[in-house]
């Protein structure tokens, strides 16, 4: 476990600071329909008088084989398309890689499901499957995916016999340079992967000897050896032992193992990762036209002093620029951020003004919907402070902070509305008190915090009091 939450919070950062990258193998997409490598080359070694296996650590030289007794790859090409013209579907692992901010993804998978996913979480993805295609970018692309090994709209380039490796480096040598950039300067994650690959090894080794032990760390999933699926405790101990020697071989590489019983396992880890990525960011709901019990310098201290103290530890504050709350909230954030010298706002402050205006079809109150939606969704925890507004010259209950309440909750983001600023969120506050236990299942832990939050009206205490909530929150991922 403390290796795996080392990976979570490494893998945590890497994404926050767009450093991290995914690598996919025939394992990312078995679970969509896929058969893997071994079973989709079943037949070729069956009409070879081979047992798949025997082969199956040589797959290359088995497609190989087949080439040769055809005098061509045309049968093979079409084994290949055979299966990937089978329909697939996406699967969770690649709905979450796909939601997360990943920019960089290398597959030696033909099929389409990764830049499927992407497309879905309405992203642009910029797919490289020739090495002629690096020489040019997509202008509004959200993601690259480098297919190393081709893709089935072109399968009569993919990579996948002897004769193909060997001539590798000459047709594709600017793939394997752009894989060592970015080896050498993201944290990779791989996924499905089973390292026999020549070519990533021959690039992993490159780096390996240039760098002299100085590698960025990446990590791999791999499952675990189960005895009841070997023949024989003999051939168990046999495998144990190779796994174990793997393992230590990929260190070398500074490839770490989290070792998984089930694949399904991956799902959950991944969501983890998720969830820990998310709750970087923190979603400030509020409007206030009329600051209640409070001074409106009291007010403004506290709404200035909660999203200066977010940032200054590096929290991401997402602000929809509600009526007498945004403009403190973002004052407060870009203090910090001027006193602290980071150049960068947009890694601790996100704004999304309200449109106002119907556009593209929407009416006004489906816009705000679908903003409200997508700013909610890049968060893990949501604040909410005051809630009103002025309707015909009277201070109303906003009921856009309990949508936004509502959206958050039903997302599964941590709510915590703070009672003593009162209107809306005074309700929501006493709506999460009557039924803690559905908002917060460690009653004990996190009751006295809120019954804060809906006494005392000194900023600083209250401030206090949010982060002591935010550090329980983030303990518990």
């Amino acid at each position: 476990m403390q290796n795996l939450k080392g990976f979570i919070d490494d893998f945590s950062k890497a994404l926050k600071e767009n450093n991290a990258a995914i690598f996919a193998g025939a394992g990312l997409s078995s679970g969509a329909g896929f058969v893997n490598w071994t079973e989709l080359l079943r037949s070729v070694a069956e009409e070879l008088r081979l047992k798949i296996e025997r082969e199956q650590h040589d797959l290359v030289s088995l497609a190989q084989y087949y080439c040769n007794e055809h005098g061509g790859r045309g049968k093979l090409n079409q084994i290949i398309t055979d299966e990937f013209q089978r329909r697939a579907s996406i699967t969770e692992n690649h709905r979450i890689l796909a939601r997360l901010p990943i920019t960089t993804y290398w597959t030696t998978n033909y099929d389409t499901l990764i830049e499927t996913a992407l497309r879905e979480n309405g992203k642009n993805p910029d797919v490289k499957i020739d090495p002629e295609n690096l020489a040019l970018t997509l202008s509004d692309r959200d993601a690259v995916v480098y297919k190393m090994h081709g893709d089935v709209s072109q399968v009569h380039k993919a990579v996948i016999t002897r004769d193909d490796y060997e001539k590798y480096e000459l047709t594709h040598s600017l793939f394997t340079t752009a894989l060592q950039g970015d080896l050498v300067s993201k944290t990779f994650l791989f996924i499905g992967f089973s390292f026999n690959d020549p070519n990533l090894n021959y690039i992993l080794s490159r780096i390996r000897i240039r760098l002299e032990g100085n590698q960025r760390p990446h990590y791999c999933f791999l499952r675990r050896i189960v005895e009841s699926e070997c023949n024989n405790k003999e051939d168990y101990d046999y495998a144990r032992i190779k796994q174990e020697l793997q393992i230590n071989d990929l260190k070398r590489f500074s490839i770490n193992t989290i070792l998984v019983d089930e694949y399904q396992e991956i799902t959950s880890i991944l969501r983890m990762i998720e969830d820990s990525f998310r709750k970087n960011s923190i979603f400030i709901s509020g409007s206030a036209e009329d600051y209640g019990a409070m001074s409106e310098d009291t007010a403004k201290e506290l709404l200035h002093g909660l999203s200066n103290e977010l940032v200054k530890r590096d929290y991401r504050v997402i602000s929809g620029f509600g009526l007498g709350v945004g403009s403190y909230v973002i004052n407060g954030a870009l203090d910090c951020l001027q006193s602290e010298r980071k150049s960068r706002i947009e890694n601790n402050l996100v704004l999304r003004p309200f449109p106002q205006k119907a556009s593209g079809g929407k009416s006004l109150p489906e816009l705000w919907d679908f903003y409200r939606k997508n700013m909610i969704a890049e968060a893990g925890i949501a604040i909410f402070l005051f809630g009103n507004k002025r309707v015909d010259g009277k201070i109303v209950n906003a009921e856009g902070v309990r949508n936004e309440f509502e959206i958050a909750y039903s997302m599964g983001v941590n709510v915590i509305p703070v009672g003593v600023t009162g209107f809306q969120t005074r309700i929501l506050w006493e709506e999460v008190m009557n039924d803690f236990p559905k908002y917060y299942p460690e009653v004990q832990v996190f009751k006295p915090l809120f019954e804060i939050l809906g006494s005392t009206s000194i900023p600083d205490e209250i401030i206090n009091t949010i982060m002591k909530i935010i550090d329980e929150i983030r303990r518990r991922i």
